[in-house]
């Protein structure tokens, strides 16, 4: 019974360690590389690393090098094995205002080391609320808005059935 505690033990220190010692922003700067190779910046205003976590303040967002949006704050929360990704006031350019909301008060995206293939995705705005998943096995994406409020111009693009309306489409 003590070998098995000491072994706990350990394997917590070990984890904890590598949690604190992880180089965020590194990590940070490597994922704005690659989706640079894509056409998409992110200029951000500062960046605040936790023990557990890296804050983005103040981003804005350019695809092809057109500011497409400006967020208040990116947080990134890991344990390794689970994933957290929490926006909060997330504001679009107004030219893309017949198209989808603009005012997005907070999206959160889960990833779990249990399931793998799967992002789980949650949403907050001027739309009312929103759920979700990615599926990258099945290259589906699905968007269930339960809670509407003004989707007038999301209407053509989404589908109802016996829970509400949805978003679906394969990638």
């Amino acid at each position: 019974m003590q070998m098995v505690k000491k072994s706990f033990f350990a394997f917590l220190v070990l984890w904890l360690a590598i949690l604190y010692f992880m180089p965020k922003q590194e990590l940070y700067y490597t994922l704005e590389a690659k989706l640079a190779k894509n056409g998409i910046k992110i200029n951000e205003k500062s960046i605040e690393a936790g023990i557990f976590s890296l804050t983005l303040l103040e981003s804005s967002v350019y695809v092809k090098d057109i500011k497409l949006a400006n967020v208040e704050r990116v947080e990134f929360f890991t344990f390794l094995f689970y994933t957290y990704v929490e926006v909060t006031n997330l504001v679009l350019d107004e030219s893309l205002k017949s198209v989808v909301p603009t005012k997005i008060e907070e999206v959160s995206l889960t990833h779990k080391i249990w399931n793998p293939l799967h992002i789980g995705v949650k949403a907050q705005g001027s739309f009312g609320a929103m759920q979700g998943n990615v599926a990258f096995i099945d290259r589906t994406l699905r968007f269930d808005f339960n809670e509407t409020e003004n989707i007038t111009m999301l209407k053509p693009k989404l589908q109802e059935d016996e829970k509400g309306w949805y978003y679906e489409t394969s990638f």
